[in-house]
């Protein structure tokens, strides 16, 4: 559970506690009340029996009717200023007449508390204050043989300033709790909106998925002509390398043995890679290894064909993505070295793989002869503007995804490809 949730469990807990003492309390102590006048006979003490038994039904209705059976009153402050008045004016006539309900008279400040606003409440208090100080002191009867008025404006003053000073503080606390529950609420609001953000991201990632398997025929083609130029076209030139070195080195067995055995472990390769591109099947270096094994293996892989050190460097929290996230990336990394082996002369290569909150980029360098990214040539090969049609699948397998692909170039300084794309986690990922 969250904090927010334990916290406005916490709240409802308390609310439901205070609205069951508050809806008990009267009854409560009109029973006590009751109880203790009706004792007191046997004290020798006089009490006008019907008054009191009369006095507290008519309290009691008079709660019951107000406080009790019609709740969608209590909103209503004229209606429950008429109650609060005429419930105080019952509870001092039956003071004046059984001092011990003043135990009922308490009932007075929490009743203001709940249904008198502003300065009203302070008049409730005020008034309650004086009937409990009149059951202090004896009732009215008392008050007036006894001739104790000074005496009891006197108590009634002091009990009204710290009923007063306890109103004060317990209105700081109920608005301090009103602005918890208001920033909770606050709080509740922002995460619902979030929320729906994410799941909003989260859908506009899915429908670019769902749109970009559902592209039809023309993006079919275009996926075999990637894949076809990607797997087949490069596994045969990589083949047609081997066996050329092989033909220079004819005289050398142990070097032409390996150059042959080079291009049949190609060969296999290449025929494995086009019955996947046939039956639209992941790469088998994702089959059974996690994106940045795969690409670090084909590097690696690569390095050993041409001779030349290619390192890979995975930053971030490397996590499983969704299929076409990868297999675009690894076919991005499998061009771009292509296209170092025939056209940069590099003597090393750097590949980094960074993984961040919501992307995940490739960026592929080398120290070659570089090209003009805008129109020029690669070693004498007019690029087209960018590259041939392997860029071009870069380019469109990138697109797919809503990602971007980056070209940096220029001659005699290296060429830099970078392949941006958003980072959509694997189904069932966390």
């Amino acid at each position: 559970m969250s904090i927010e949730a334990e916290l406005r469990a916490e709240f409802d807990r308390w609310e439901r506690k205070e609205t069951a003492v508050f809806k008990a309390l009267p009854y409560v102590l009109l029973t006590v009340s009751v109880v203790i006048t009706l004792l007191q006979p046997i004290w020798d003490a006089p009490v006008h029996l019907p008054a009191v038994l009369g006095l507290s039904i008519v309290v009691a209705l008079w709660l019951f009717w107000f406080h009790t059976l019609h709740p969608e009153w209590h909103s209503n402050r004229p209606l429950m200023g008429l109650y609060y008045t005429g419930l105080l004016v019952l509870i001092g006539s039956l003071v004046a007449i059984a001092p011990w309900f003043g135990f009922l008279a308490f009932v007075g400040y929490p009743q203001a508390f709940q249904y008198l606003d502003g300065r009203w409440r302070y008049v409730g208090v005020v008034g309650t204050a004086m009937v409990t100080s009149q059951g202090y002191l004896g009732g009215v009867v008392n008050v007036s043989v006894e001739n104790m008025w000074g005496a009891w404006l006197a108590v009634g003053a002091v009990t009204s300033v710290l009923a007063s000073s306890f109103f004060y503080f317990a209105e700081m606390s109920e608005h301090r709790n009103d602005r918890q529950k208001q920033a909770l609420a606050e709080l509740h609001k922002a995460n619902v909106k979030l929320a729906a953000a994410l799941e909003e991201n989260a859908g506009l990632h899915a429908q670019l998925l769902v749109q970009a398997r559902e592209a039809g025929v023309l993006d079919e083609r275009q996926r075999m002509a990637r894949e076809i130029h990607d797997t087949l076209a490069q596994g045969l030139a990589g083949i047609l390398t081997q066996l050329q070195a092989a033909e220079q080195v004819r005289d050398r067995s142990d070097v032409w043995q390996r150059h042959v055995d080079t291009a049949s472990t190609l060969a296999r390769e290449s025929l494995a890679e086009a019955r996947r591109t046939v039956h639209a099947v992941e790469p088998a270096a994702l089959e059974t290894a996690r994106l940045p094994e795969a690409i670090g293996e084909i590097a690696r892989k690569w390095a050993a064909v041409h001779d030349v050190p290619a390192v890979l460097t995975t930053t971030g929290d490397a996590r499983p993505m969704h299929p076409e996230v990868e297999v675009t990336l690894l076919r991005t990394a499998q061009e771009a070295l292509a296209n170092i082996a025939k056209h940069a002369r590099a003597s090393r290569v750097g590949l980094t793989l960074s993984y961040m909150e919501d992307l995940v980029t490739l960026d592929v360098r080398d120290d070659g002869v570089g090209f003009e990214p805008n129109g020029g040539r690669i070693n004498g090969t007019a690029t087209g503007g960018a590259g041939g049609f392997g860029l071009t699948g870069m380019r469109q397998r990138v697109r797919r995804l809503a990602g971007r692909l980056e070209i940096e170039s220029e001659p005699g300084a290296g060429t830099a490809v970078s392949a941006t794309v958003p980072a959509i986690p694997a189904e069932g990922a966390t």
